[in-house]
């Protein structure tokens, strides 16, 4: 009966992870949709390559940062229970991936590719598993903390501010010290527009993004015996109201049409297992507008040039996600309680804190010794030909 449960288990948290993982191709096809034509191929290079590197940080390092775990023992030892732990770090990475493909996003079309891969390394490896442990692991006795000084542990049940929180924040730094754009923003102080290059590919990695957030929210149980349908149906209302929101408040536009439903998504991961649904459809509303909201304002009036808005929908989304959950999950408003308002503020603001400390030390450094981004040169004949040789559909086709 073990063996069975051992396996049962390995088999759920296995099928959570590829649908995670096949939430980089998500990431990947909503950059290649929103990049110029000729950004499309480094933005496709980008994701997969980051998540190799992602994996050689995590495995080596980050995992054992985070949960005091390695996989340096024999393999009898690491297939007791079916090989859970295994599974479970791999369920984790496609987790602690996400943070450079949320980065990559902000400083596309215009970053080195080597540097990032180095970033990569340095923020899977190091920055992330730092919170991710005093989250999910106790560390620092931090956790025992917010019980003993608010009643309630902080509560993060998939990730809105350890995943998506984090990596919104770390990618502000990096956009700030690459800078605009060449062109988007003009002296006097009109805006170019840089429209998306193609509005089906953008759609096709939103609806990757939101499928395989199911896998990201349901199975973040982690175990059979813990599944909830709550978590499910929380997912999808909160994806419906920032779809509706984001598409009234975005008068109809695709870009915030189809990032809609990623807000929410984001917004809900924290409180997911705790609120009611009428709750999530309100949390996921609000997400879709401070979405629609905060971009404008970031690329507008602040000439801010994160390219996909990863800011405002991950670390900003985020954010009220972990925040929301301490407002929606309290008993008074339909939801489970078991949970502090101030504890969700309190590690909400020391995740932003970590990540823009994290990340302006390792983007810093980077730009003062390897540099960060493409000369004006390169940036103008496009990243697929000044990094990857090769554009997306070749102008010149053979006859043949």
């Amino acid at each position: 009966m073990e063996t069975y449960q051992s396996g049962s288990n390995v088999l759920f948290i296995l099928l959570g992870a590829i649908m995670v993982l096949a939430m980089h191709a998500g990431f990947a096809f909503l950059e290649v949709g929103t990049v110029r034509k000729k950004n499309q191929v480094n933005a496709l290079v980008k994701i997969l390559t980051d998540f190799g590197i992602s994996t050689v940080a995590y495995f080596f390092i980050g995992y054992s940062i985070a949960y005091g775990v390695n996989f340096f023992s024999g393999v009898d030892t690491l297939m007791a229970k079916s090989g859970f732990e295994l599974t479970k770090f791999f369920f984790l990475l496609t987790f602690a991936a996400a943070i450079p493909a949320i980065i990559s996003g902000g400083i596309a079309e215009r970053a080195k590719f080597h540097p990032q891969l180095i970033a990569t390394f340095m923020l899977v490896g190091f920055v992330y598993p730092f919170f991710e442990g005093i989250a999910w692991n106790q560390h620092f006795g931090i956790q025992a903390w917010l019980k003993a000084s608010f009643g309630e542990e902080f509560h993060d049940f998939a990730g809105s501010v350890v995943v998506h929180a984090m990596g919104g924040w770390i990618a502000l730094p990096a956009v700030l010290l690459l800078g605009a754009r060449y062109g988007r923003y003009t002296k006097e102080g009109r805006i170019s527009a840089h429209p998306p290059s193609s509005i089906p590919f953008l759609a096709l990695g939103a609806w990757i993004l939101t499928v395989g957030w199911f896998g990201f929210n349901v199975m973040s149980a982690q175990t059979v015996d813990k599944i909830s349908g709550l978590v499910a149906i929380n997912s999808l209302m909160a994806m419906v109201g920032g779809t509706l929101v984001a598409t009234v408040l975005g008068k109809n536009d695709p870009g915030f049409v189809h990032n809609g439903p990623l807000a929410g998504l984001v917004a809900v991961c924290a409180g997911s297992d705790l609120m009611h649904p009428i709750g999530a459809l309100f949390v996921g509303g609000g997400a879709g507008a401070l979405f629609v909201v905060m971009f404008t304002l970031t690329q507008n009036r602040w000439k801010i040039d994160d390219v996909l808005g990863v800011w405002p929908l991950h670390g900003l989304c985020g954010a009220w996600g972990g925040i929301a959950a301490g407002i929606f999950g309290q008993q008074a408003l339909g939801g489970a309680g078991g949970v502090a308002f101030m504890s969700q503020l309190t590690m909400t603001a020391m995740a932003i804190a970590i990540a823009l400390t994290g990340s302006a030390i390792v983007y810093g450094v980077l730009k003062s010794t390897l540099g960060l981004r493409l000369d004006r040169e390169e940036e103008f004949e496009g990243a697929d030909l000044s990094i990857h040789r090769i554009s997306a559909t070749p102008e010149n086709e053979s006859n043949w």
